[in-house]
């Protein structure tokens, strides 16, 4: 039967698995799968398994079981093995490295910041500091420019937007590097010019926020800042 991997930890991590339900309906048992140098956390596969939200409640409650304990290396929603001795092997194979991630991440919880800049306060301040986007916009605006002129200002706000939006975003960046450990960053959604994950000490969470509300308290009212976590370090597996 396949088998479904929720975490590894190292092999003298506790395992509070007692009271915790697996992925499945009936919920699947937790067992352990263990190297001289490695566990993971397993159980049976369901066949058809969705990110049904008692699913993803049950894997993130395994995570965070084993977080509390210390270094985890969770696996994301719906990873999946052939076997236990296909897992067993994986651990063996790649031991050397699941140990350095372990001690990377000992310590250690994610937090992703997202940050969206309002659109028309933007434009406003590409229209005041460019004179050639102000002066096209003005003749398209009063039907003098033709459709070239029209598809030149297109092409220039939209590079304008683009490298203020890359600015921005490693400016941001810069800045909040010294409350975190690492970073990753994600594929930005739209009219978001941010979308990055930190990696933080556990005790050093209230400064990170802290230094976010720093940020978004100079950036003003024009940008929305969404910050979650913290969260099992995903993105740093």
């Amino acid at each position: 039967m396949p088998t479904y991997v929720y975490a590894v930890t190292g092999a003298d991590h506790p395992l509070p698995l007692e009271g915790l339900d697996g992925v499945g309906d009936p919920p699947s048992a937790l067992r352990a799968l263990r190297t001289d140098k490695l566990v993971a956390v397993a159980g049976d596969a369901p066949a058809g398994l969705r990110a049904k939200r008692r699913d993803l409640m049950a894997h993130q409650g395994v995570l965070e079981a084993l977080m509390r304990e210390g270094a985890t290396l969770p696996m994301r929603f719906g990873l999946v093995g052939a076997d236990d001795e296909e897992v067993i092997s994986a651990l063996e194979r790649e031991a050397d490295t699941y140990r350095e991630r372990l001690k990377e991440l000992d310590g250690h919880v994610e937090y992703n910041l997202k940050a969206v800049r309002d659109e028309a306060d933007l434009l406003r301040e590409i229209m005041t500091d460019s004179r050639e986007i102000r002066e096209l916009n003005e003749r398209t605006r009063t039907g003098d420019g033709g459709h070239d002129e029209r598809v030149t200002l297109g092409e220039l706000v939209a590079r304008e937007v683009a490298e203020r939006h890359r600015r921005e975003a490693e400016e941001l960046t810069e800045r909040l590097a010294p409350a975190a450990t690492r970073s990753s960053s994600g594929e930005v959604g739209a009219q978001q010019f941010l979308n990055l994950s930190f990696l933080v000490p556990r005790d050093g969470t209230d400064a990170f926020v802290a230094a976010v509300q720093r940020e978004a308290d100079r950036c003003g009212d024009s940008y929305t800042f969404t910050l979650t976590g913290p969260l099992p370090p995903y993105s740093f597996v």
